[in-house]
């Protein structure tokens, strides 16, 4: 942590441009969830009671930044599965026990300009391809150099070159769950804001380049293209949307030779609290191979088709979502802020055999007193023609200053 802020000291005090006084933020966040999981076909359910911590520094000196943050994960109660450790009597919860450095980086930064070096976190678009995979304890994150550009008004390159990614297994991480993946991983976004809406070309090179990572079949790559906008429809009435299509192939040592199709269409309408969301999302197949399917292995999967996390590797028949879903919002409720109340069901198809997968519900309770943000969660998978019936219960606590 030292060589780092004082590497931004130097850069500071090199000359005349840099002569600015050097601010210190102080980063602090903690964490405490429970999960419980009751899967078909296990002996035992999984009780989880995980705690997190993150604490660090940022010291910013004018368009400088340096920014040091490590992570602690302690299980208080571990009847589960983490994924590296212990047998798979119980159900994956998969927060691993860790301690490790979550941000490293070196950061320059201007209006037009932002340029990043380092250990850092990395979240494009809605996060389907690459993301943080911030729910989960250890998070995800990347060591990577980072360039974004905006060379006129609503115009943005960005472009990232990353050698190692950090998953959320932690430092006990092994196998096809290792600590890092190894590799070279270039992400590549060029959007531009049309009058309706964001309009992102996107490629994204992945390698990983380790022969226990499925024997290289995760690596891909991947060209689309994403339009994401909204439109008032009165003083009252939003509609939100977002459609996306990407072309995947085979990339770099992956023994497959496949390509295989991404479709995503979805609407939310915004009226006065309520809103009620649909969509249809399709991970397509190949030849019907285990891993020719559209897999993202980089993405924030939690966040999409379901919580209940049957379709994190997509199946080699693919998967087709379709969702519907809806919720009301408060402002305030008593000492409470922010408050919702949301359900989401999901019918899962696959994309080549007419497979009917299954059909999940997912709730959820969120509010925010003062700085703590509390979440209640419940998922239930109906298992059809993959995976078990599962049902997944969280409490959670997040507090940051």
């Amino acid at each position: 942590m030292k060589k780092i802020i004082a590497s931004a000291a130097v850069l500071a005090v090199a000359g005349p441009t840099y002569a600015q006084e050097i601010s210190l933020k102080p980063v602090a966040e903690a964490r405490l969830r429970y999960e419980h999981v009751d899967q078909d076909g296990l002996p035992q359910d999984a009780d989880a009671l995980t705690m997190r911590a993150r604490a660090g520094l940022i010291a910013t000196s004018g368009a400088l930044s340096a920014s040091v943050v490590g992570q602690g994960t302690l299980a208080l109660i571990d009847r589960y599965y983490d994924g590296v450790n212990g047998a798979a009597t119980r159900p994956i919860v998969a927060d691993p026990e860790n301690i490790a450095l979550y941000i490293a980086q070196l950061q320059y930064k201007t209006k037009a300009v932002t340029l990043t070096g380092g250990r850092q976190k990395i979240a494009l678009d809605d996060e389907r391809f690459v993301g943080n995979v911030a729910f989960r304890d250890n998070a995800q994150t990347f060591d990577a150099v980072r360039a974004e550009w905006a060379p006129a008004k609503g115009l943005k390159l960005d472009v990232a070159y990353a050698w190692s990614v950090r998953t959320i297994w932690g430092f006990q991480g092994k196998g096809a769950r290792q600590q890092a993946v190894r590799g070279d991983n270039i992400l590549a976004n060029l959007s531009y804001v049309t009058p309706v809406g964001t309009l992102t070309g996107f490629g994204y090179m992945v390698d990983q380049d380790e022969a226990a990572m499925q024997g290289f079949r995760m690596s891909s790559q991947t060209y689309g293209v994403r339009l994401a906008g909204s439109r008032p429809l009165s003083k009252v009435a939003k509609l939100s949307y977002q459609f996306s299509y990407a072309r995947q192939s085979d990339h770099h040592r992956n023994p497959n030779n496949y390509s295989a199709d991404y479709w995503l269409a979805d609407a939310t309408l915004d009226v006065r609290g309520w809103k009620l969301n649909a969509g249809y999302e399709v991970l397509g197949a190949s030849s019907g191979a285990a891993l020719t399917s559209f897999q993202t292995p980089l993405g924030t999967n939690f966040k999409f088709q379901g919580w209940a996390d049957k379709f994190l590797v997509t199946p080699a028949n693919g998967v087709r979502d379709l969702y519907v879903g809806g919720g009301y919002g408060w402002k305030q409720v008593g000492p409470m802020t922010g408050v919702a109340l949301a359900a989401t069901w999901h019918r899962f198809d696959s994309d080549r055999l007419d497979l009917h997968y299954g059909n999940e519900w997912n709730l959820i309770a969120s509010a925010k007193v003062k700085k703590t943000a509390l979440s209640v969660r419940y998922a239930h998978y109906d298992a059809k023609a993959m995976a078990t019936d599962t049902d997944k219960l969280w409490l959670q606590a997040d507090w940051a200053i």
